[in-house]
């Protein structure tokens, strides 16, 4: 059996074919499906998924291994002239393990980031969004810190989210030790980091806590019963499909949650007034871009300032997909550059 690193390189050469080829090898024909046509790569990926068994029908523990393995190959590399660092926040629980990003060329006027990773809830840790944690530190030229939150079915709904928050308020008292600016950080994060980063701004509101520097929702969950029409037409995408979805609230969600907490769904929020200025990024392929959509256009009606994407092409979850899909590289490093331009506004 060829070895990691063989696969890896097996996979880069294949992707590296025309396009015409790639969706040859993946069904052939071009996928369009809502006025969207899917990245050829993405294509590639998606046709190769149906060979395997759907998330839906593992255990958390094997979903949990198989993702790791599958993104462990389709991940970029750590970028150029950022150093990382271990560390370990004393959580509501006992400790959360972290990793600090911190780039050579840092702006010491520049706000700390704080970042969840995407998983449902139940699966992902720090090597899930280990790429593109180290896009952020170095375009936004500060430092990130990424968390390694409790997940279900373990430790439901809301063990994950208060560990997330725990660590963002530490890091907003650590700032200095990170050369970030003593200013509230910004809280970001990808699907159910971007629940809870969407969360973090309003609870922080509630609490009459300052706002973060910004919110970076990337693909986010802000509905976790929600019926638009996406999540009809793109019930079947890879990665994300509507029963995965429900897979994932089965695990993360307790009994006795209400999917209309606002802790458990921000969108369900009604006054969305003085919250962080957004930057809200979406995919295409995805059955949650139009609650992306549509709370980015709350928030812009609330007053707050938003920078909003849509990158047609691309499916839920592109952030992990960079040193495999040109246009996932791509996106991540846009998202990097609003956030950068968020901070220089302020």
């Amino acid at each position: 059996m060829a070895s990691d690193a063989a696969q890896k390189t097996i996979l880069k050469l294949i992707l590296s074919l025309p396009s015409p080829v790639l969706r040859a090898m993946s069904g052939g024909g071009v996928v369009y499906k809502g006025g969207r046509t899917l990245d050829p790569r993405f294509q590639f990926f998606a046709h190769a998924a149906k060979k395997l068994p759907p998330m839906s029908s593992v255990s958390p523990a094997e979903a949990v291994a198989g993702s790791a393995k599958g993104l462990a190959a389709v991940q970029g590399p750590l970028e150029p002239g950022v150093r990382t660092e271990s560390l370990s926040i004393e959580g509501p629980n006992g400790a959360i393990p972290a990793r600090a990003y911190r780039p050579e060329n840092q702006d010491s006027n520049a706000p700390l980031i704080v970042y969840a990773h995407m998983g449902g809830g139940v699966i992902g840790d720090l090597e899930t969004c280990n790429a593109f944690c180290s896009i952020l530190a170095r375009i936004v030229r500060t430092a990130v810190i990424s968390v390694d939150y409790r997940l279900a079915p373990d430790h439901k709904f809301p063990a994950g989210l208060e560990d997330v928050l725990a660590a963002y308020r530490w890091a907003r008292d650590n700032a200095g030790r990170f050369g970030a600016a003593a200013v509230p950080p910004a809280i970001g994060g990808d699907s159910m980091g971007g629940n809870f980063a969407a969360i973090i701004a309003q609870e922080l509101q509630r609490k009459g806590e300052p706002q973060p520097a910004a919110q970076i929702l990337i693909y986010p969950a802000v509905d976790v019963a929600s019926e638009t029409a996406s999540m009809t037409t793109y019930a079947d995408a890879y990665p994300l499909t509507r029963a995965t979805m429900d897979w994932f609230m089965g695990h993360y969600m307790g009994a006795d949650a209400d999917p209309a907490d606002p802790r458990l769904s921000p969108d369900k929020t009604l006054d969305l007034t003085g919250l962080a200025p957004a930057i809200i990024a979406t995919a295409g392929f995805d059955p949650l871009v139009d609650q992306g959509e549509a709370y980015a256009k709350r928030l812009q009606a609330a007053g707050g300032p938003v920078l909003y994407r849509c990158y047609d092409s691309l499916a839920h979850g592109f952030t992990a997909f960079t040193g495999a899909i040109p246009a996932a590289d791509g996106a991540c490093r846009e998202i990097a550059g609003l956030v950068r331009e968020t901070f220089e506004r302020a």
